[in-house]
């Protein structure tokens, strides 16, 4: 067989070819734009060429701080397509941690969309290796600004060669993208993706029994483009000649709703925070959403209410799946076997609550305190994982032995197999309660808690106690209607017929809204935190 490279330039090439027709729509700043993808490929070559002129050279890191849009698109893959490594910077992050990685990945160049300049303006003293920064705005000029030497997208664009071509000598295995983590303690941590990575990533979410993304569908990544590359979902609908439909910035449930409708989105993915916004959306307005025949979530474990919801009152299939930075992101994706769909709507419900069945490509195994635990949906253990888009180190860090050993990566997530092969998220090994030597799941508590019709949102936590080491603790954000209503005690009730007594929590405190991280994962460390104040003051 042929020893042929499996390389980002054949999917820009593929796009500009095959589908030169075909549209990325675009909301920006200021309007909504459309390209072709004939106009996409020029553009990204234009882009390739420009940055070639800054000076960015092979293995060069060009770092992104942009929103959904057709100008990011274009770096996607404009920078590694001419060799130097696409950093997509978490513009959530705290400016120290920003600082930090920049410096730490070493990038020359910094795309910046105009809203971000005035964040990059108050730490560019501390960018050791920024060379150039580039400002990706709709307007004629630059928007004032003390960044230099600093460029204008467009102008480079206008100025720059639509005739470049990419280097042919590619090395499948060299560094084409680099994500951060979104670190809880510490510093992020880096992951580099490979070409061929990318490539076969892409390919496993074309399969029909993964996320199933084809020419034939208009595709809406609503999770950033700075967090694990849209989960892959750019990369993989411009090689398909997918419609791509970018919302950009500060887009709120309604805006998202709309742009489900006009534009007859069929597929789109996203964080559960932001299904329940989008949920919230539809029960209060009135919009047809029957292009879409999927809604993927991942980044969180998704409650069994909010599926439900989606799927009985809206008729819009749901789709869990899981993954992390480490692994490009797809692990997982929950889609019934065939003979599952002759089950109730109940029993194929437990199925869709759980991320799913592994995807073609990959390994895993489930390690306890023993060795690797039975796959009968009860036993539980730290998920391992290994294949040609996970990571095998995190880039230049000495913490790269606390997770990649034998091998194998070791995820941090407690999980359950069934003897299906479902796999269920039990909790991160750090988010576990142990209460009087047994473990109680605060990612199940949650989401049966969120199942509640007066609940939006849930977080449980471990808190100390003298006699169990640990217990439970809920924090609830009441829908609206609710606040005021519903009491701690009927909250508790609703659960008691579903666990265990000793899993039942000592407390729930209502509050106004769940700390978020900047991928809209909830932030246990701070209600502890908070938990651990609220008790000095007692004490006090």
């Amino acid at each position: 067989m042929m020893n042929t490279p499996l390389t980002m330039t054949q999917m820009i090439n593929r796009a500009e070819i095959f589908f030169p027709k075909k549209e990325v729509v675009s909301r920006t700043e200021s309007r909504t734009q459309r390209f072709t993808y004939k106009e996409i490929a020029n553009r990204t070559k234009r882009l390739a060429a420009s940055l070639e002129g800054l000076g960015v050279k092979r293995g060069d890191k060009v770092g992104t701080m942009a929103w959904n849009h057709h100008r990011h698109l274009e770096a996607y893959f404009a920078i590694p397509c001419s060799g130097a490594v696409l950093h997509t910077i978490n513009i959530r992050l705290s400016p120290q941690h920003i600082v930090y990685i920049i410096n730490h990945a070493k990038d020359k160049v910094l795309l910046i969309d105009a809203d971000i300049v005035p964040l990059i303006e108050k730490c560019q003293d501390q960018l050791r290796t920024v060379e150039a920064f580039v400002i990706m705005t709709d307007d004629d000029e630059l928007p004032e600004t003390s960044l230099s030497p600093v460029y204008h997208y467009e102008k480079l664009l206008e100025n720059a060669d639509s005739e470049y071509a990419y280097p042919d000598d590619l090395d499948e295995n060299a560094a084409a993208g680099m994500c951060y983590t979104s670190a809880t303690t510490g510093n992020p941590k880096g992951v580099v993706y490979s070409h061929r990575a990318i490539v076969l990533h892409s390919m496993a979410i074309g399969m029909a029994d993964s996320a199933a993304v084809s020419e034939q569908d208009v595709a809406m990544p609503v999770v950033p483009m700075f967090h694990v590359n849209a989960w892959g979902l750019p990369f993989a609908a411009v090689w398909f000649g997918t419609t791509l439909v970018m919302p950009g910035p500060y887009f709120t449930p309604k805006l998202l709703a709309e742009m489900i409708q006009q534009e007859r989105v069929t597929i789109t993915a996203g964080v559960p925070t932001i299904w329940l916004g989008l949920l919230k959306e539809l029960e209060e307005n009135t919009y047809d959403m029957s292009s879409l025949r999927g809604v993927l979530c991942g980044g969180a474990a998704a409650p069994k209410g909010l599926i439900r919801a989606f799927e009985e009152k809206h008729k819009i299939p749901f789709m869990h799946a899981y993954g992390m930075t480490e692994t490009s992101p797809l692990v997982v994706i929950s889609t019934l076997k065939s003979y599952q769909k002759e089950l109730s709507y109940e029993e194929q419900l437990d199925i869709k609550a759980k991320q799913g069945v592994l995807v073609p490509g990959l390994e895993m195994k489930i390690m306890g305190s023993k060795g690797e635990v039975a796959w009968d949906g009860k036993e539980m253990g730290e998920l391992c994982l290994r294949g040609p888009w996970i990571a095998s180190e995190y880039y230049d860090d000495e913490r790269t032995a606390d997770s990649f050993r034998d091998g194998w990566l070791h995820t941090g997530d407690v999980v359950s197999v069934d003897g299906e092969g479902f796999m269920k998220i039990v909790d991160r090994t750090k988010d576990l309660i142990k209460s009087g030597g047994e473990w109680i799941s605060s990612v199940d508590l949650e989401n049966t808690l969120m199942a509640h019709e007066a609940v939006f949102e849930a977080a449980v936590i471990g808190v100390p106690h003298e006699q169990w080491q640990e217990r439970p603790l809920a924090y609830v954000v009441l829908k609206d209607p609710y606040k005021g209503k519903i009491s701690q005690e009927e909250l508790l009730e609703f659960l008691k017929p579903q666990f265990a007594k000793w899993w039942i929590p000592d407390d729930v405190i209502f509050i106004d809204d769940i700390p978020k991280s900047s991928v809209g994962k909830f932030l246990k460390r701070e209600l502890r935190d908070m938990q651990q104040k609220q008790l000095s003051n007692s004490e006090n």
